[in-house]
């Protein structure tokens, strides 16, 4: 059996097991979070390593891509540096891929209502932090507002191009992977606060809200009617919450497993350990094969 840990700096609220057999094998897959405390997370990583044949990296990324420029964060190094032995996937291998394939679903599902995405409004919380993600709505037709500003700094700045988010990456991200990391995302018990409606007229615009569950849940409106998200890791709670306020469709990039769908670092881990190759050599074809015969698929889900 393959072992597959994903250490998260998030909520253990969010904890949860499972077991799962991909291509022939059996893999148990567990996530813990240490409640936004780094210090806990890094001497879990170092008590665990060669214990478990990957790890995911839950709540935080080594880097941002953003085109071709990779930006490091200098905290999330620390993490980097306790691992010696077994294999680690942080999302950034496999985010991409999922992403295309989740607007790919969603697209397919409103075809059969005779409906597309090409023409209606997106709203992506923050496309620095999944520019993939960014590059797939725009390449799905979507016109798009990117809320870095408002999502990661609070200013109400709206971008509206994916040359835009280049040109601010490359300005801002040098600095800012050089704070602390907790200053831009929420950890801990920081992501169980109740939804502030701080930002209503760019969801109230957008048809589809696209990027990271906890950044679009943050400031969630109470009425989503209508509207349609895609994301990444959400719980039975979190669907039951989105429902309730009217969301009509939840595309996840992600399987749900026993209710609920992992984050991308906890897939990039069980890819990672299922391929027979060293972590260095893995490539983005490899990742690709294992998804497309997995099949790793995305979960479309009516709500209302």
């Amino acid at each position: 059996m393959k072992n597959i840990l994903s250490i998260s700096v998030g909520s253990p609220t969010r904890d949860h097991t499972t077991q799962v057999n991909f291509l022939g094998e059996d893999c148990q897959i567990s996530r813990q979070g240490t409640n936004g405390d780094f210090n806990v997370a890094v001497q879990r990583y170092k008590d665990m390593d060669g214990k478990v044949d990957a790890f995911g990296v839950g709540g935080a990324e080594f880097h941002l891509q953003v085109g071709p420029r990779r930006y490091k964060f200098r905290d999330i190094k620390r993490i980097r540096n306790a691992i010696r032995i077994s294999k680690v996937g942080d999302g950034n291998g496999i985010k991409g891929l999922l992403a295309k394939r989740a607007f790919a679903a969603l697209e397919g599902h409103l075809q059969q209502e005779g409906r597309t995405l090409r023409g209606l409004k997106g709203l992506k919380t923050n496309a620095v932090d999944r520019y993939g993600m960014a590059e797939a709505m725009v390449d799905a037709g979507l016109d798009c507002v990117f809320g870095d500003f408002m999502f990661a700094l609070g200013l109400d700045i709206p971008m509206r191009s994916l040359r835009s988010v280049r040109l601010v990456a490359g300005i801002l991200l040098p600095v800012i992977t050089q704070l602390p990391y907790m200053w831009f995302y929420p950890l801990g018990a920081q992501q169980e606060k109740e939804p502030e409606n701080k930002w209503p007229k760019y969801y109230e615009q957008a048809d589809v809200i696209a990027g990271d569950f906890l950044q679009i849940r943050h400031y969630l409106p109470p009425d989503m009617s209508g509207k349609m998200i895609v994301t990444n890791t959400t719980t039975a709670k979190n669907v039951e919450m989105l429902q309730k306020r009217g969301l009509k469709v939840l595309v996840t990039t992600t399987p749900r497993l026993e209710g609920r769908s992992f984050g991308t670092n906890v897939m990039e881990a069980t890819l990672r350990a299922l391929c027979p190759k060293p972590d260095p050599d893995i490539t983005a074809a490899d990742f690709l094969d294992m998804i497309e015969r997995i099949p790793l698929k995305p979960n479309v889900e009516v709500l209302n």
